[in-house]
């Protein structure tokens, strides 16, 4: 299914121009016990809804950036780039 992603550099282009780089998950400390790191890497909490997301514009700027998105929709709520993390919400 084709939809519009708002590059937070380049502006609205097709979804064929990205990559989809996975759900935004906080990373187990270096420290974490090795269930945390199994967790972490193979279980996807695949949620039927809105959930942030990583993304790649590999046929623009070449930059991340994360997507808020509805995943039984494809509408996309907001951009950001990961530097810009304190206005998620």
């Amino acid at each position: 299914m084709s939809f519009l992603l708002n590059c937070p550099n380049c502006g609205e282009r097709s979804v064929y121009e990205f990559r989809f780089g996975g759900e935004v998950r906080q990373r187990p400390s270096p420290e974490a016990e090795y269930e945390a790191w199994i967790t972490y890497a193979l279980y996807k909490r695949n949620v039927a809804g809105v959930q942030w997301e990583w993304w790649y514009h590999r046929g623009g700027c070449g930059e991340w950036f994360k997507a808020s998105r509805n995943t039984m929709t494809n509408e996309v709520h907001q951009t950001l780039l990961p530097q810009d993390e304190e206005q998620l919400g």
